[in-house]
């Protein structure tokens, strides 16, 4: 389940006037989620304790009704892989690292370090934990995975509680 982002002239205009995304709401196992997203893919997944709602945005159900589908069933441990159109907004660094974190197989970890190595930049651990703070899709694109070379839970922008109800839920 690799991305592409793919912009338009007009898709680089409307993000720069705040192009209007639609979102929702949903309960899941770790507490309520924010969905957003347009038409070129689920752009954001926000934790309850960072949920943010643009005035701008159009709560709108139905357009993701297949990502709760797949969510349930990651969450009922149902599904190990997602098949979803993903439009995360970050640097070409943060989407290289993205991509990579999309390749960790459910129910296994990786430290900065191996991923730094993976992308071929081995110096690169902080700039590896950066952009994992900064992925827009967490779950999805799966940085809870990432842990500290020691074995410890490290870094995780909604808290090391929630990371490891992730970790908890794909190794029972």
């Amino acid at each position: 389940m690799f991305f592409t982002l793919r912009v338009s002239a007009s898709m680089a205009q409307n993000n720069k006037m705040h192009s209007q995304l639609n979102y929702c709401l949903y309960n899941s196992p770790v507490g309520k989620l924010l969905l957003a997203g347009d038409m070129d893919g689920l752009q954001r997944i926000q934790f309850e304790c960072n949920i943010q709602i643009d005035e701008n945005w159009q709560e709108n159900k139905k357009r993701f009704v297949e990502v709760i589908q797949q969510l349930d069933e990651y969450f009922s441990k149902k599904r190990k892989t997602f098949d979803l159109k993903l439009n995360p907004q970050g640097t070409e660094f943060q989407k290289q690292v993205w991509n990579r974190l999309e390749q960790i197989p459910f129910g296994q970890t990786k430290y900065y370090g191996q991923i730094a190595q993976e992308i071929g930049n081995p110096k690169a651990s902080r700039a590896i934990g950066m952009a994992n703070n900064k992925n827009p899709i967490p779950i999805i694109i799966p940085c809870h995975r990432v842990i500290g070379k020691n074995g410890t839970l490290t870094g995780f922008a909604s808290g090391l509680d929630i990371k490891q109800q992730l970790l908890n839920i794909e190794n029972k």
